[in-house]
């Protein structure tokens, strides 16, 4: 996974990151609580799944998945051959 910071000098309120990321072709990121920012992701290019406290939501081109604090989130790519790209945003 390559993730890359979009505001390397910080973010106004109530914003806490904006990320863009890059996960390898059948490539995943495991089970993760959100503990200080609720977040959204975008689907970029590619399609995967992004895992929210296990339910399965679908990502791709596109794809909003909001997360609230608290919740559990993972993501895997449903590609063998292609990256699956997608920007997450976090706020308070």
């Amino acid at each position: 996974m390559r993730v890359w910071n979009l505001a390397p000098h910080g973010t106004q309120p109530p914003f806490g990151a904006a990320l863009a990321c890059e996960l390898e072709p059948g490539g995943s990121v495991g089970v993760h609580v959100q503990e200080h920012f609720s977040e959204i992701v975008v689907g970029l290019e590619g399609h995967g799944t992004a895992l929210v406290d296990g339910a399965p939501f679908e990502l791709h081109p596109g794809a909003l998945v909001e997360l609230a604090l608290g919740k559990t989130l993972a993501l895997e790519n449903a590609s063998e051959t292609g990256p699956l790209r997608y920007l997450i945003i976090k706020a308070r």
